[in-house]
C-alpha cells in the first residue's frame, strides 16, 4: 500500500483548525516540521506554538484523490493550491527501517542510548533504552545531544532533577541511571506523558521518574532543571524556573537557535549565572547556576 503525503506552510492559522480539516478530508496522520525539517514537539504551556515557517504533513491514503483534497483546504482555511505540496510515499516496513538507521550512540564519557536489539559491552556505560517509535527524543537531534551530554558530565549521585518539556523522559530517565536519586518530568502532551512512563519502566526506574501534567504540581528546591524546548516558551518561563531551582541549583536550556541565545541569556539574568556552554549544527545550549536570594515568584 502507497500513500500520498500533503504538506503546506500554516503561516498565522490555527493548527488545530488545520489538524480537525485534515483529518475530515481522509487523512490518517498530521504531523509538523520546522524550517529545519525536525518535528515541533513543544508549546508553550496551554498553547501551540509555532516556528515562523511551520508546515503541516498529512498522510493520505493513495486511494484519496489529491486534487479533491487540495480543493478542500483552499475552500476552508484559504491555501492557495500552489501552496500545497504533494509526495506519493511507498509503504515500508518501518520497524525495519529503524532497526536498521538507529543504534547505540554514547553521549559523553559513559552515557549510552540504546536499543532494544543491540548491546553494549563497554566498561563502566550507563545505558538508557530508548526505541524511537512514538517516543520524542532519542539522542539525535542536536539539542538533545546537547543535553545528555551535559548531564553525563554533571549529575551528582542523589540529586533532585526536574524535566519541563520532557517529551520520551529521555532526559529525566538518563539523569536517574547516572545517579540522581528523582527526575520530576512534566509535559502538556499526554502521548508524551506516557512514552515517558512506559520507557522508565522498560530501564526499570519508574519508582524515581515521576510524569505530571501539571506544571504547578513540580517541586521546587531541585538540584538540576533541564529544558529542551522553544525559544520563546524558555524566555516566558524564566520566572517559574528560577522559582523550582534551589539556591546554587544548575539550569540548562536547548531547543534555540545559536542568534536566540542572547534573548534567552538576557531573559534569565534576574535569576540565573547563564552563558552557552556549546553550539552544535546551529543550535546553543546555555547552562549555568541559580544566584543565591535571587528573587523567587
Amino acid at each position: 500500500m502507497a500513500f500520498r503525503q500533503l504538506s503546506f506552510e500554516l503561516g498565522a492559522r490555527d493548527p488545530n483548525l488545520a489538524e480537525e480539516i485534515c483529518f475530515e478530508l481522509g487523512a490518517t496522520s498530521v504531523t509538523y516540521v520546522d524550517a529545519h525539517d525536525d518535528p515541533v514537539l513543544e508549546p508553550l504551556p496551554g498553547e501551540f506554538r509555532l516556528w515562523p515557517t511551520t508546515r503541516l504533513r498529512a498522510l493520505f491514503p493513495e486511494s484519496i484523490d489529491p486534487q479533491e483534497v487540495v480543493r478542500g483546504l483552499t475552500e476552508t482555511l484559504g491555501i492557495a493550491a500552489g501552496g500545497v505540496q504533494t509526495e506519493r510515499i511507498e509503504d515500508r516496513v518501518w520497524e525495519r527501517e529503524w532497526l536498521r538507521d538507529f543504534h547505540a550512540m554514547r553521549f559523553g564519557q559513559r552515557l549510552w542510548i540504546c536499543p532494544h536489539h543491540e548491546q553494549v559491552t563497554e566498561a563502566g556505560a550507563v545505558i538508557v533504552r530508548m526505541d524511537p517509535g512514538l517516543a520524542f527524543g532519542t539522542g539525535t537531534h542536536p539539542t538533545t545531544a546537547l543535553c545528555l551530554e551535559w548531564l553525563d558530565g554533571h549529575i551528582v549521585d542523589g540529586q533532585r532533577v526536574i524535566d519541563f518539556g520532557c517529551g520520551s523522559g529521555v532526559l529525566g530517565i538518563a539523569a536517574v541511571k547516572l545517579g540522581a536519586a528523582a527526575a520530576h518530568c512534566f509535559d502538556i502532551d499526554p502521548q508524551a506523558l506516557t512514552a515517558t512512563r512506559e520507557n522508565a519502566k522498560a530501564n526499570d526506574v519508574q519508582s524515581r521518574v515521576s510524569a505530571y501534567e501539571v506544571a504547578g504540581g513540580l517541586p521546587a528546591g531541585v538540584d538540576v532543571l533541564v529544558s529542551n524546548i522553544l525559544s520563546g516558551p524558555l524566555c516566558e518561563l524564566a520566572p517559574t524556573f528560577g522559582s523550582l531551582v534551589r539556591d546554587g541549583g544548575s539550569i540548562v536550556l536547548a531547543g534555540l537557535l545559536e542568534h536566540e541565545a542572547a534573548d534567552v541569556t538576557d531573559a534569565y539574568g534576574a535569576w540565573f549565572d547563564i552563558r552557552p556552554f556549546e553550539v552544535r549544527e546551529g543550535w546553543s545550549g546555555l547552562a549555568g547556576k541559580r544566584k543565591t536570594h535571587a528573587l523567587r515568584t
